[in-house]
């Protein structure tokens, strides 16, 4: 039973991936990483309960605080990769947009390396154009799993979402054509459901508006807003009202038109309560245009 408070989880999570990469980590660390006038309570809270102990000057958590992270462990990630990428024209005349390759390597790839990394046992791609070109991946990354959307000719990302809405608990869901910078966003565990937000002064892309850290409206263009990137978690308990509003949003009339995100963001926003996730400039970077490709990768200058 899931019973940690937020900033327990968070350190609990981070001495986890310290004690992966063998790295020591201290209490002025953690108090840079998560400022706040509760973190050493939070830290002392832990250790009176026998979830971590102190280790030469640092911390190191304990089979007890390993058990209690479980609960939050994210199982798999689905990541929708069945459009054409029709703004990257003429690259994707031959290549699905997900596999145009940026600075030596298919973008998709710079998403799961950072799943690979974060230990991410199950990886489901739902894929549509030039579906077949997607097989050479196994050879990397063999945990994949494949799902065919045979409607992604006639119907905008709600359908991928729609085949796969039995399996998006505890489940990440990712666009394919993010360029993954920072791959320690990808995280072994998750607290709650949210998005990645990087907060602006002003964007004309689609943003969040967020109040004491939950999205309260979704919107193309604002000011002093998060902008969006398309990498969200779902808990358990969310993910069971995304599976019966994904459906009844893809069967009204025009359903086939929206975007996944709509779903949860606007048609039944009132069904749910997400936070957004910080994230930072440069972090990800949306390549949506073969403009936008040039500027990360000089090879596609002329």
């Amino acid at each position: 039973m899931k019973g940690l408070e937020k900033i327990q989880f968070e350190i609990l999570s981070c001495l986890e991936k310290g004690e992966r990469e063998n790295k020591q980590l201290t209490s002025k660390w953690m108090n840079q990483r998560y400022p706040s006038e509760h973190t050493q309570e939070a830290v002392n809270s832990l250790e009176r309960e026998g979830m971590l102990e102190k280790r030469l000057g640092g911390y190191k958590i304990t089979e007890k605080g390993l058990e209690a992270l479980e609960p939050y462990r994210v199982k798999r990630a689905i990541i929708l990769a069945a459009g054409f990428g029709e703004r990257m024209l003429p690259l994707t005349l031959s290549v699905p947009k997900p596999l145009v390759r940026v600075r030596g390597k298919a973008l998709i790839e710079t998403l799961l390396d950072a799943l690979k990394a974060a230990q991410i046992p199950e990886i489901i791609i739902v894929r549509g154009y030039l579906w077949e070109m997607f097989d050479g991946l196994l050879r990397r990354y063999p945990n994949i799993k494949f799902v065919q959307n045979p409607l992604y000719k006639e119907a905008n990302n709600i359908s991928s979402a729609y085949l796969v809405r039995g399996l998006l608990a505890n489940a990440y869901v990712c666009e394919a054509d993010l360029l993954v910078n920072n791959p320690e966003l990808i995280r072994k565990y998750e607290y709650e459901t949210n998005y990645l937000g990087r907060y602006t002064s002003h964007t004309d892309d689609l943003c969040f508006h967020v109040s004491n850290g939950v999205i309260r409206e979704f919107t193309l263009g604002g000011n002093q807003c998060y902008h969006m990137y398309g990498i969200s978690y779902w808990n358990e308990e969310d993910a069971k009202k995304m599976q019966n509003d994904l459906e009844a949003a893809f069967r009204i009339p025009g359903g086939k038109e929206y975007y996944w995100d709509d779903v949860p963001l606007k048609v039944f926003k009132e069904h749910y309560s997400i936070a957004v996730r910080p994230c930072l400039e440069g972090d990800i970077i949306e390549l949506d245009t073969v403009k936008e490709l040039e500027a990360e990768d000089p090879d596609y200058r002329n």
